[in-house]
């Protein structure tokens, strides 16, 4: 009778297990992931894609057994499975460390100085770029799952809130190999943040804190959060 008892449990437990679904999971931790967003500035869609994509939106092993929903590698006291990767007692706990983790290595550090909470596409490049996954489409994928659940809902965008538009690509025209053209010129746009300034603004930008004021007709050097800044 134990053993029927046993069973029956562990088939309820895999039942709830397959029944979450990426919704369900998306529900459950996006009030979590946008207090991160507030706190840091980095984009809620970004924390939530990437642990949909690291533990299959709480259906991998190390997510379940391990409450590890980012893939991160470290030391764990966990007698049901045997893992290289490190456990936490909560989901929460899961998600406050991948941000500490970013802002413990230097090379993602930057990225929050680089990038505001609402540039999710190049969080998710920059991310890769500093070696997070080994996958060379990590990033695209990233950003697929994002537009898929339209997790950018959760970044709190302005509604005037453009993206940057990539540089464009040189064309060479095959009547004169030696002359290249290009399109228009690329367009940039920023949001001011807590705690920013003009200078520091113009310095990260490759301009002055002047050029600035005379782009976008600015009487004053004081700004205010979610100012919009023509770069």
């Amino acid at each position: 009778m134990k053993k029927i008892f046993t069973f029956c449990l562990l088939i309820l437990a895999l039942s709830k297990v397959k029944a979450q679904s990426t919704a369900d999971y998306i529900a459950e931790h996006a009030e979590h992931a946008q207090k991160l967003m507030r706190e840091h500035e980095l984009p809620a869609s970004i924390i939530l894609a990437v642990a949909i994509h690291e533990s299959a939106a709480g259906k991998s092993k190390i997510a379940q057994h391990l409450n590890n929903h980012f893939g991160i590698k470290g030391p764990n006291s966990n007698t049901e499975i045997r893992s290289a990767y490190r456990d936490y007692p909560d989901a929460d706990s899961s998600y406050n460390h991948f941000v500490a983790f970013l802002h413990s290595r230097t090379y993602f550090d930057v990225l929050f100085d680089k990038f505001d909470q609402y540039d999710y596409k190049n969080w998710a490049r920059g991310i890769q770029r500093g070696g997070y996954a080994a996958s060379r489409t990590w990033a695209a994928q990233v950003i697929a799952l994002i537009n898929k659940y339209e997790l950018y809902e959760y970044d709190e965008r302005p509604d005037d809130y453009l993206e940057e538009v990539l540089p464009a690509v040189e064309v060479v025209t095959k009547s004169s190999p030696s002359v290249k053209k290009k399109s228009s010129a690329s367009k940039k746009t920023y949001f001011v943040k807590k705690g920013d300034n003009l200078n520091r603004i113009a310095e990260r930008n490759g301009t002055t804190s002047a050029l600035l004021m005379k782009k976008n007709n600015l009487k004053s050097a004081l700004l205010q959060p979610g100012q919009k800044l023509n770069l």
